[in-house]
């Protein structure tokens, strides 16, 4: 992974910029700074995945107000960086497996998280296909200011079924350490009872799509494949309304 200061030394247009923070990115180079005092967020793209990036900037040069997207300041294609608004706020990841706050706080934060994800696929959608996010990770959600969520990293997003972003959501819900505990099941199945509640098209076979997602996760965590499993199998068997406990005495 290239490092932010590449960048900023290299690149003349970038050499009044401050670095507070780096962020996590799988694929690419992403920091909080700030420009000219302003907050910012630098997402400096790998010379493979320029078309991610393109992807990524059309994303969020439709958003509205309503999809609570960030937004895109520029698009500088000769270095593959985006300069986008920096949202303040806390991981959803770690806002839904903080033990401090009550289950009713954390059904309030799903049942938005559903309304976040409603809205985007209808303002998105057109008369013959829905965009999804892509990447549904809880990771790529911000809470902010304890009230509204907002979604970030859209270089992933594609044309698809919106069961893939609902499923893969609660993929990402359900193997937060700790993983497949009673909650998770219960926030999974009122995340998609709220989703379907909110949407005007269909959600179909969602517990066989959140099989697949769980199985998914395999190639990112070898060393849990049994578990991903047992539990994949299991929710493809009996919906997400049972919970397999692996055994863990050998």
């Amino acid at each position: 992974m290239r490092d932010i200061q590449e960048l900023i030394s290299s690149v003349e247009r970038y050499q009044t910029v401050l670095i507070q923070k780096r962020l996590t990115s799988k694929k690419n180079t992403v920091a909080y700074v700030l420009i000219n005092g302003s907050p910012r967020v630098l997402k400096w793209y790998v010379p493979g995945l320029k078309t991610n990036m393109e992807t990524e900037a059309g994303v969020l040069s439709r958003g509205t107000a309503a999809t609570r997207t960030p937004s895109l300041l520029e698009k500088d294609a000769d270095n593959n960086v985006l300069v986008l608004g920096y949202v303040a706020g806390t991981n959803l990841c770690d806002v839904l497996n903080d033990t401090n706050r009550s289950q009713h706080e954390k059904r309030h934060i799903i049942s938005t998280l559903a309304l976040w994800f409603a809205t985007f696929h209808d303002v998105f959608k057109t008369a013959d296909a829905f965009r999804l996010r892509g990447d549904p990770s809880l990771r790529n959600f911000i809470l902010k200011d304890d009230k509204t969520i907002w979604g970030v990293d859209f270089e992933e997003s594609h044309i698809g079924n919106p069961v893939d972003d609902i499923a893969g959501l609660c993929a990402s819900l359900l193997t937060t350490d700790p993983m497949f505990t009673s909650e998770k099941f219960e926030f999974a199945r009122h995340f998609i009872a709220s989703y379907r509640s909110l949407a005007s098209w269909p959600i179909e076979n969602s517990s066989q799509a959140v099989s697949y997602a769980v199985l998914e996760r395999i190639q990112w965590r070898p060393t849990q494949e049994d578990e991903l499993r047992n539990a994949a199998t299991s929710i493809k068997k009996h919906g997400l309304y049972h919970r397999s406990v692996p055994d863990r005495t050998n």
